[in-house]
């Protein structure tokens, strides 16, 4: 636009003289030279005229460039911060993805921070258990009470064991546990049944005999009953076990004053190891034999023992069962109406 204006003001005399100022070449060029003072005096006058009279319209070249760099900048600063709310657009979705994750949790499943974490107390015993029992005894009531016992002279222990109850608890008799194998030399029954009266008398412990002399004596001809039974049924523990058909009795009760001192196969048991010979075998130390042996399962439901019990019959239980296909209770009822022909 300068330049045209430019062109149109050109003399073929004068050599035209461009004056670019805030408002443009607005001022014509005079022919005469000695106009030129005053020709240079009025474009202040015009300028402030013009500038009253029009409204700017045209912008010098520096100030387009300017313009121009200013605009390239702004609408890079224009693309720059979209592209900044694009991608702070993008974290924010990205930390709301983050703070809630979509994921399928199974509600056995506890996701930390959600709940508060649980305090681990001791496990659920029996409720002849206490916090006040001797330790013990509950390690005893933890790792062998109930377990299945298939080892003859394991039974016989226990067996002595249970007749003890008697005249002493279960805390006395596992504090004395070690000194009772000493004196009856390992519970082995063959040893046992050779134990003369001398012998017998001598089992005492500070003076005192470990058991009544009625109880020592019954553990003796327990014994010579117990060899019997191996010889004639190849095991004690086959003779045991064979009255519940090798398979452990599990009761289901849920309270201390549900557990029986005694049952009818206690009964059963009892009857017939008196007829054998046994002595002291009553039906409710035969059912505390039954108990601590693993014969019974009488692990309260709500007590951890319960189930330990019963994985531990499929484990011991079975391939037991397979090599003892006779059932020892058959010959007990041929012994019993033999007895009878007689």
């Amino acid at each position: 636009m300068a330049m045209s204006v430019a062109t149109k003001l050109q003399s073929p005399i004068c050599e035209p003289r461009a004056i670019l100022g805030p408002g443009g070449n607005r001022v014509r060029v005079s022919e005469d030279p000695k106009r030129k003072g005053e020709a240079l005096r009025k474009p202040q006058k015009t300028t402030t005229t013009t500038v009253t009279r029009k409204p700017v319209t045209e912008v010098p070249q520096t100030v387009v460039r300017n313009n121009a760099s200013v605009d390239s900048s702004c609408s890079s600063d224009s693309s720059s911060s979209g592209s900044l709310v694009k991608t702070v657009s993008s974290k924010k979705t990205l930390r709301r993805k983050g703070m809630r994750p979509a994921k399928i949790v199974p509600d056995s499943v506890e996701v930390a921070g959600t709940t508060s974490p649980k305090i681990l107390g001791p496990p659920k015993r029996c409720d002849w258990i206490t916090p006040n029992s001797d330790p013990i005894y509950t390690l005893f009531h933890d790792e062998e009470w109930g377990v299945p016992v298939h080892e003859d002279n394991k039974l016989f222990e226990l067996l002595v064991f249970s007749q003890a109850l008697a005249e002493l608890t279960w805390p006395a008799i596992l504090k004395k546990r070690d000194l009772f194998r000493k004196l009856f030399e390992d519970f082995d029954p063959s040893s046992v049944a050779q134990f003369s009266e001398k012998k017998l008398l001598s089992l005492k412990v500070n003076g005192y005999l470990v058991l009544s002399e009625p109880k020592l004596r019954a553990v003796v001809e327990n014994a010579k009953q117990v060899l019997k039974v191996q010889k004639e049924l190849g095991s004690f523990s086959s003779y045991c076990w064979g009255f519940v058909n090798h398979k452990p009795i599990r009761n289901g009760f849920r309270y201390a004053r549900q557990v029986p001192v005694k049952s009818p196969k206690a009964d059963l048991i009892s009857k017939d190891m008196m007829q054998r010979g046994f002595r002291c075998v009553g039906p409710t130390v035969i059912y505390s034999f039954m108990q601590v042996a693993g014969i019974v399962n009488d692990h309260l439901l709500n007590c951890f023992r319960h189930e330990e019990c019963n994985l531990n019959v499929k484990k011991d239980l079975k391939p037991k069962t397979e090599e003892e296909p006779e059932r020892p209770s058959d010959q007990v009822l041929e012994k019993k109406t033999c007895l009878s022909d007689d």
